[in-house]
């Protein structure tokens, strides 16, 4: 496995994450201790050092087994995790952006973890209630502590993001590195806004569900799911479409769907994209992790992104209509390096 810079940093970070929501079964799914401990070891041997979980993730035990699976070697691991979600239902102050419960949060998660240190620290959700400045300021007051090494934000709109890290910046503060979103083939709305934000400031982008939540494998093209009808717009027609591309794609390379899928997240974009690996068998991870041996043709790149097209919207749409008002004659005149 190859490692990255993380974004407008000088961390180094596998080319490839390993998500950790499905380690523990308080949800009613996912891996038990054994199982989770071999994909996590499967993961490892494979030169994967980078790792999400977050506060709430099975009510806790995700942090708690990776606290104990990353312990014999800790400095070696990237460990990333969240704060926002609640840890107390009825307690208003056990949830959201603001500083008392990132600070409560943080120190939840540093004990299960049982860890001096986190090495990223996500915001994981917007709260629309807390200002952008109190925000920053307990980051930078936990990454001055050396609690923290590292901020990112994650499923934010794009111009909250921008405003704080343009703040950041003007007061010399710890600004986000890393933006976390929801992006694939059935879920490309990102690139309206997200993704060239991330872009114009640098961010790595890592992306969840990259897998459609399992539509891309193509395993539901012949059945319905219990989980899957939850969402109908996963059993699109279009998204149908998407999938049997991707399935036809597989087999004329010799690669699984998800495979596919997972790669085209990574190659479908000209910057920095890290996918998440969701899993809750060692199987489906290692097959997941078998998409770093083989890279997607522009071919099959431009198929998967003409069948899996999107309408950017006002304002993009209106402004490609309107180049011959916008540069005259002049737009196959001018090199733009920054295109």
């Amino acid at each position: 496995m190859r490692y990255k810079l993380f974004g407008r940093s000088g961390l180094r970070v596998s080319e490839l994450c390993l998500g950790t929501m499905s380690f523990g079964t308080e949800w009613g799914w996912g891996a038990d201790y054994e199982a989770s401990k071999k994909m996590f070891e499967l993961f490892a041997e494979a030169g994967g050092n980078f790792l999400d979980t977050a506060n709430r993730y099975t009510e806790g035990t995700s942090e708690k087994w990776l606290g104990e699976f990353i312990a014999a070697d800790r400095d070696h691991f990237v460990v990333a995790t969240k704060y926002t979600l609640f840890d107390r239902k009825d307690d208003p102050n056990f949830s959201g952006n603001h500083r008392k419960n990132l600070m409560r949060s943080v120190e939840a998660s540093l004990q299960r973890l049982n860890t001096p240190y986190i090495d990223l620290l996500w915001v994981h959700a917007w709260d629309f209630m807390t200002p952008v400045e109190e925000i920053l300021r307990g980051l930078e007051d936990l990454v001055r502590m050396g609690k923290v090494h590292y901020i990112g934000v994650s499923d934010t709109p794009a111009w909250i993001v921008a405003q704080a890290n343009t703040i950041a910046e003007l007061r010399n503060q710890p600004a986000f590195v890393g933006l976390q979103i929801e992006y694939s083939l059935v879920e490309r709305t990102p690139e309206r806004e997200l993704l060239p934000m991330a872009k114009a400031f640098d961010l790595a982008v890592t992306p969840w569900a990259a897998l459609g939540s399992g539509v891309l494998t193509g395993k539901y093209l012949q059945q319905e799911s219990g989980r899957l009808k939850e969402d109908s717009l996963k059993r699109s027609e279009k998204n149908k479409h998407i999938a049997r591309t991707v399935v036809a794609i597989a087999e004329e390379i010799g690669a699984s769907p998800a495979q596919v899928a997972i790669n085209w997240t990574r190659q479908g974009r000209q910057q920095l994209v890290i996918p998440i690996l969701g899993a809750s068998k060692t199987s489906q991870l290692a097959d997941n992790l078998n998409c770093i041996h083989f890279e997607l043709s522009a071919k099959h790149i431009a198929q998967l992104n003409e069948v899996s097209s999107i309408e950017l919207g006002f304002p993009h749409d209106f402004l490609k209509r309107a180049q011959a008002h916008i540069y005259g004659d002049n737009l196959e005149r001018i090199d733009n390096h920054r295109q």
